[in-house]
């Protein structure tokens, strides 16, 4: 079966390019005993696929020149001989970026479509909802009452850390890049949301005490939350998207000094650590979201041949909640 893939043609220097990356036409052979054939529809661009652009150590392996991506995806199998899955199943994967995946079964995991819309495993009953429980409810340990600072708040994971604050009794601030953004956030419930492009965040919590911060976005909001922190505060270093596209070392915030005499917590942390936490959050965020206590939103880009372009869009804050790509295949 002939399937399109994008590969990284080149490796970004600073923000990612069309010209880094290229889509090839290959043959996708009929699967072997124990692998599926699915036909992928719906793929996710996340921001940690930036740093895999680049060829340095890290959690998880580079991607390689000349090779296809990879990345969270839905699909329907279209033939298998894995006895755990049939024609017609719809599946998750981590090999999107492409129409046609053979796969092993074991890297699989079947989807009910009755059950929530298939989506929600890419986003708020995926990986990005998952890192925004395991960070906000393991590392920043809220409290009713707390004051909540979420950068980027109007993401995929930071609109989600932001509502479950919300409903562990916390005062909430968030950060955005647009004035639509902060709409969403205000719909959402946050006691404060904020424009950083209008409104430095050092200016934003001038006369705040943060006493969690999920950061999302290093830098200046970095700087600013140490500045606004209270003695103890915990801060979850989830991304520090302002970073990826960096030529060169950024100077670190120039209040450091801070964590010291405010005996501040700041924890790194990456999801896949995290995997025996999978049950509660699934019991918890299928409940809330069902009773829609937590609220979603998605962005769509059509065709496979435009996922660099949605991935690079997301990288410059385009979205609004996920950030998806409906691969419409042709093969």
């Amino acid at each position: 079966m002939k399937s399109r893939e994008i590969r990284l043609a080149a490796r970004p220097q600073g923000a990612p390019k069309d010209a880094d990356f290229e889509v090839t036409e290959v043959e996708v052979d009929d699967p072997a005993d124990g692998e599926v054939l699915v036909r992928n529809e719906l793929m996710s661009v996340d921001p940690y696929m930036r740093g895999r652009m680049n060829d340095v150590r890290s959690y998880v392996p580079p991607f390689q020149l000349g090779e296809p991506l990879h990345g969270g995806v839905v699909g329907r199998v279209v033939a298998s001989r894995d006895a755990g899955f049939a024609e017609g199943d719809w599946v998750l994967s981590d090999l999107g970026w492409r129409e046609v995946a053979r796969v092993e079964g074991s890297r699989l995991r079947k989807l009910d479509p009755d059950a929530a819309p298939l989506s929600t495993a890419l986003g708020v009953l995926g990986m990005p909802g998952l890192t925004a429980y395991v960070g906000l409810l393991d590392i920043g340990e809220p409290k009713e009452g707390d004051t909540v600072f979420v950068s980027g708040a109007a993401g995929a994971v930071g609109s989600i850390a932001g509502q479950i604050a919300k409903l562990k009794g916390c005062r909430v601030i968030g950060s955005a890049g647009t004035p639509e953004k902060v709409a969403w956030l205000e719909e959402l419930g946050f006691d404060v949301a904020f424009d950083y492009r209008q409104t430095p965040p050092r200016e934003a919590l001038r006369g705040e005490h943060v006493d969690v911060y999920f950061d999302n976005v290093g830098g200046d909001h970095l700087e600013a939350a140490i500045g606004a922190a209270n003695q103890f505060a915990r801060f979850v270093e989830c991304g520090m998207i302002s970073r990826y596209n960096d030529e060169s070392p950024t100077p670190g915030p120039r209040n450091m000094p801070m964590v010291v005499t405010k005996r501040l917590k700041l924890q790194g942390f990456i999801v896949i650590d995290r995997r025996d936490r999978a049950p509660d959050f699934f019991r918890d965020m299928t409940q809330w979201v069902r009773e829609g206590k937590v609220r979603y939103r998605e962005t769509y880009v059509d065709g496979l041949e435009n996922a660099p372009r949605a991935f690079m869009g997301l990288l410059a804050g385009d979205n609004i909640g996920k950030m998806l790509v409906r691969i419409l295949n042709t093969a």
